[in-house]
């Protein structure tokens, strides 16, 4: 038995678009970002680093100008605060 991508995204207590918000900002593969966000949640610290990718995610958005996925990023975050307490303070 394999599993799939989205098998692993199932598996890391994260969503889809909040890996995909790791990949971008970390420059990686979308399966290396699923392991990486999978890590850094059981880190302590952990999801406040995601949050702060997230966010970095949303400042080099809006430097270039691109509103659209600024404001995709931004409703990211706002589920990511949501479900992930850790990540608020």
């Amino acid at each position: 038995m394999y599993l799939s991508l989205q098998d692993c995204i199932d598996m890391s207590d994260l969503t889809e678009e909040e890996i995909l918000a790791i990949a971008e900002h970390e420059h990686l593969p979308e399966l290396l970002a699923v392991e990486l966000g999978s890590y850094l949640e059981h880190l302590p610290g952990g999801e406040k680093r995601i949050k702060r990718m997230i966010q970095d995610d949303i400042k080099n958005a809006q430097a270039n100008k691109d509103h659209k996925h600024a404001a995709l990023l931004k409703r990211v975050l706002k589920h990511y605060l949501e479900h992930h307490a850790a990540a608020v303070n």
